[in-house]
């Protein structure tokens, strides 16, 4: 009998369900994985914005890491927000020693505009955690943060960025393309193999809110599962992309509503 793979999320809570935490959990699960975590920070949010952040301390956070290493099989991790240098730090420590995949989706800005990784950190994350992860899932806005760039406005200034956020350390470079402009959502996948484009329809719809998060955990799942690389993105991008064309059949706040992660299993509303 095949295992089911045990996924490791690591990131802040999002109390209105869509992003953080709670977008891993469901992503994960929808992708045949068992989700563990470990939460780095409480923020209070709806569909309208953030409203408030308490980060947990970086002791906490590591002891969340080290009580699920101590008794369950990790088969991948995915790291999304973090909030500080100082739990860049205790995760670095946490996942000392670990041979399984990560995925880092380096979460820096919410939606609404809202600061979620102080700018002090943005060099911790850079310097130190970018080169433990198998593959990082930046979007254009967190790719120019990290490069201190503008973002970039073409597919071609989307492979330079990739290219540049490569030479960082990290295995691979998973740069989603959604803001930029046209029919089509690009996201380019940079390893040591070349540049791969994966590409799917602009779905017209307002709710988007966790699309990154959803992405890197179903990402995660399938290398936990153990696809390579290229399949397992390919796999998450189809199950995003589903995820959101099903969201306008969720009524979730009143702002910018969730990604339905569920879309495969439950029935269409009549």
């Amino acid at each position: 009998m095949t295992q089911i793979a045990n996924i490791l999320s690591i990131a802040g809570s999002d109390s209105s369900g869509g992003a953080g935490i709670q977008a891993d959990i469901k992503a994960i699960s929808a992708n045949g994985g068992y989700a563990m975590t470990a939460i780095t920070a409480l923020t209070a949010q709806n569909t309208r914005g953030v409203h408030a952040v308490q980060e947990v301390t970086p002791d906490m956070v590591r002891a969340q890491i080290s009580a699920v290493r101590d008794d369950c099989r990790v088969d991948a991790v995915k790291i999304g927000m973090l909030g500080s240098a100082q739990i860049v730090a205790a995760v670095l420590q946490g996942l000392r020693g670990m041979s399984a995949p990560i995925v880092l989706d380096p979460v820096m800005v919410a939606k609404g505009g809202d600061r979620l990784l102080h700018h002090a950190a943005v060099r911790s994350l850079r310097d130190d955690l970018l080169p433990r992860a198998t593959v990082i899932t930046p979007n254009l806005p967190e790719a120019a943060d990290l490069l201190g760039l503008p973002e970039a406005k073409s597919r071609d200034q989307m492979v330079a960025q990739a290219r540049a956020l490569l030479a960082m350390g990290p295995g691979a470079v998973l740069l989603k393309g959604g803001h930029l402009g046209g029919q089509d959502s690009p996201d380019l996948l940079l390893d040591g193999a070349g540049e791969h484009w994966i590409l799917a329809p602009r779905i017209a719809t307002a709710n988007t809110h966790g699309t990154g998060c959803t992405l890197s955990s179903a990402l995660a799942t399938w290398l936990g599962r153990g696809l390579p690389l290229s399949q397992a993105v390919a796999r998450a991008k189809d199950y995003i992309s589903d995820a959101i064309a099903g969201a306008d059949q969720l009524t979730v706040g009143a702002g910018q509503g969730p990604v339905h992660h569920f879309h495969r299993l439950w029935p269409v509303p009549a």
